[in-house]
């Protein structure tokens, strides 16, 4: 029973946490979410004009707002949870006077609102394109849900190991946008795995979040063939920074207690 009553109190305290994270987030009012859909959509657009400029098209057989979408929310999933877990702490350190506030409840709490919110924007506006298109053709769900759910594991297990370091030295928060930057051009946001040179192909290949966005969009198309995704490398990756994050929070928990 002592199990129980723990588990039950440390679901309340990531519900309170997440409501008041959302309030502070999103504002008070429902409004406040469509930010949310604000940057995803300015990335699509931007790209989708400078495909139409270029007279690029995407892949062939894919619709080309669906193949921007399926890259750009599965690399703003790792980025936004990294981004928002590092500063958990501290943008949150009175909330540590609570004895039942532990720093990874707030990390926890942050990552949570992430998946939830990107999840729901990635639902929307797939789905507001196949209703424009009058056409919806998944291949796998599965795949696609892995491969977003891990590059969030990602992000949050990353930004779990940046977060307990930045309570050493305030310089790691600074480096973190500095060090994440060059994911941005080289996670497949615009391009396909095996529409690159064999080089460039296998040098990219280090970025695990590349393998998150190849599974979602193998998932997601029915005509996508790529083999180039290795889910292992990335649960490998996963595991090692959650353990490393793990440890650091532990010994920077010693430095937060009051």
């Amino acid at each position: 029973m002592s199990l129980v009553d723990g588990l039950i109190n440390q679901f309340q305290v990531l519900e309170a946490l997440i409501l008041r994270e959302t309030r502070a987030k999103f504002g008070a009012h429902a409004l406040g979410f469509l930010w949310a859909f604000i940057e995803p959509c300015f990335w699509i657009g931007t790209f989708w004009f400078l495909y139409a400029i270029a007279a690029r098209k995407a892949p062939p057989g894919l619709d080309i707002i669906d193949f921007l979408a399926t890259g750009i929310l599965t690399y703003l999933v790792f980025r936004q949870t990294a981004d928002n877990s590092v500063r958990a702490i501290s943008s949150n350190t009175r909330l540590l006077f609570y004895p039942q506030v532990r720093p990874l409840d707030l990390v926890v709490a942050r990552s949570l609102l992430q998946i939830g919110t990107l999840g729901a924007v990635f639902v929307v506006l797939t789905g507001a394109n196949a209703l424009y298109r009058q056409s919806l053709e998944i291949d796998s769900l599965m795949n696609v849900m892995v491969g977003f759910t891990l590059s969030w594991l990602l992000g949050a297990s990353l930004g779990l190991a940046f977060c307990a370091l930045s309570t050493f030295s305030n310089v790691v928060e600074r480096l973190t946008s500095p060090l994440l930057r060059p994911a941005f051009w080289t996670s497949g946001l615009f391009f396909c795995a095996a529409d690159l040179p064999y080089a460039v192909r296998e040098a990219l290949l280090w970025n695990p979040v590349l393998h998150c966005t190849e599974t979602v969009r193998r998932g997601f198309f029915t005509n996508y063939d790529e083999n180039y995704a290795d889910l292992s490398y990335v649960i490998t990756c996963i595991v090692g920074l959650t353990l490393f994050g793990l440890t650091a929070e532990r010994a920077a928990r010693r430095r937060l207690e009051v």
